[in-house]
């Protein structure tokens, strides 16, 4: 089967390429450096051509109100194109959580691509990840005031990208889901205190201070983002990823 990566140079996109590669199937790889471009449609019914599956891996240029237009065009674009080559499946990336957390700008405009993708006229499987350990430290980095980090007391269930994108493969190289996965890594902490681990392993200086406002997860329910029941656990957990991972 021939599957296409959209957003394949990006952070997920570019690790979902090499684990599908290993597969049977055919993969293609598309972004704008090769040309394929979702906001205008340059390019999209080519990539798309003879293709069982689609997977959307690309991310918005901005957190704020921008991204609802963003996400809204890109992915009627992909839907537009998926139709009218016949795909099977279209594979789209997305948050745990966001229908808890829309007064989220940015968790707005997740929830609104995935409305569009599941009303949309292809057959569709929803991956939804919680925080990549990964970008811990750049959550941090928001919030430092000089050698204090504000944190808030959100509950975040960080997951290894490595653990998401072997889901993502799954499904991808599967039927269509016509549903929802949710991935998760295997446990919750409260951000304050998953800040605090990350400093205690990593120490440069800084110290947390709890701030129940401060950035993006200031405005996020207590526990709208952690896994729901049922949700598939990755196997890494976060001091391992923090001793081995990075």
């Amino acid at each position: 089967m021939k599957i296409a990566v959209m957003g394949a140079g990006g952070f997920v996109g570019s690790r979902l390429v090499e684990k599908l590669r290993r597969t049977e199937n055919e993969i293609t790889t598309h972004d704008r450096s090769t040309g394929v471009d979702l906001l205008t449609g340059e390019g999209v019914p080519e990539a798309l051509a003879d293709a069982g599956a689609v997977v959307n891996a690309i991310d918005a240029p901005s957190f704020d109100e921008a991204a609802v237009a963003f996400f809204r065009t890109t992915t009627e674009t992909l839907l537009h194109a998926a139709a009218q080559a016949g795909v099977r499946n279209v594979v789209l990336l997305s948050i745990v959580g966001i229908d808890d957390a829309a007064d989220v700008p940015y968790y707005e405009a997740k929830l609104l691509q995935e409305r569009l993708v599941e009303a949309g006229p292809v057959p569709y499987s929803i991956v939804r990840a919680t925080q990549f350990m990964e970008f811990i430290e750049s959550i941090l980095s928001w919030t430092s005031d000089g050698d204090a980090v504000r944190l808030p007391t959100t509950r975040i269930q960080p997951v290894a990208v490595d653990d998401v994108v072997d889901t993502l493969a799954e499904v991808a190289t599967g039927p269509a889901l016509n549903g929802v996965i949710n991935v998760a890594g295997p446990t919750a902490y409260p951000l304050d205190a998953l800040g605090r681990l990350t400093l205690q392993a990593r120490p440069d200086g800084r110290h947390v201070v709890v701030d129940e406002t401060a950035g993006l997860f200031g405005q996020v329910p207590r526990d709208a983002v952690v896994a729901p029941p049922g949700a598939r656990l990755g196997s890494t957990s976060y001091p391992q990823w923090l001793k081995h991972g990075a």
